[in-house]
């Protein structure tokens, strides 16, 4: 079995696939500190690492890819892929430096073109809410870069003594009637009209109508407030990670 690995700045997203079929997942809190060994007994208390036959690690953490390749080697005893330069792909990257692109950014290309069709764009809400554009020629052309939900509103309670940090959940109406519900509102109606506008200036640049699909651990909390969200994958990167691995096997 494939065990995709997608390691981001705050959350790491694991899948154990079975072909092409995923049999399990998990969401654990990404510890830039932690060793290969910790992450050893953390897996070894979730799956059967015998079970595994390889790794596909998509990672925006540098220092965590020596510590999953010692995953790899001492505990799956299995190969593993890291998504970098010189890995196939199957999707032409037309970016100035290809190497700047974050791993994560081109398997979401990649799953959403396989699944969806081009032209596409996937905006993944993650520490930063990432936009990313397969043109309809089926091309990576690339996209916008815009602070995170959390990362926005980690940066308001810093520096709004009276503010108070609140659950992200769906606001009772636009208009709140407390504190907690007018951040809410901010939350849910601020996110979606940022994605609408920059969708609607992607999609005039395209010059088509490029469908729009949605991931990321928040996505189904701004999804449902957005006219140009299509549908929330909450696998794409994991699906991603599995296409590539396939490609390269």
């Amino acid at each position: 079995m494939l065990l995709a690995v997608d390691v981001g700045n705050t959350q790491t997203v694991l899948g154990l696939y079975d072909g092409e079929s995923l049999r399990d997942d998990w969401r654990l809190a990404t510890e830039h500190t932690r060793t290969g060994d910790e992450l050893g007994v953390l897996l070894g208390g979730m799956l059967d690492l015998e079970d595994i036959d390889g790794i596909c690690l998509s990672s925006t953490v540098p220092a965590l890819i020596r510590e999953w390749e010692r995953v790899a080697e001492r505990w799956a005893h299995a190969p593993i892929l890291v998504v970098g330069p010189g890995v196939k792909t199957g999707i032409p990257i037309r970016y100035d430096d290809p190497r700047e692109v974050g791993p994560d950014r081109i398997v979401n290309s990649i799953a959403a073109k396989e699944r969806y069709g081009a032209p596409v764009i996937v905006v993944d809400f993650g520490t930063s809410t990432n936009f990313d554009v397969v043109s309809a020629a089926g091309e990576y052309v690339g996209g916008v870069l815009a602070p995170g939900i959390e990362t926005s509103m980690e940066a308001l309670f810093a520096r709004a003594a009276r503010l108070v940090k609140v659950d992200y959940a769906e606001p009772p109406s636009v208009i709140g009637k407390t504190t907690v519900g007018g951040l809410q509102s901010g939350v849910v109606y601020g996110f979606a009209g940022q994605v609408d506008g920059i969708v609607a200036a992607i999609r005039g640049e395209l010059g088509a109508e490029a469908r729009v699909i949605a991931t990321g651990g928040l996505a189904e909390l701004v999804a449902p407030y957005s006219s140009t969200i299509e549908l929330v994958d909450k696998h794409l990167t994991l699906e991603g990670l599995r296409l590539v691995w396939a490609l390269n096997a």
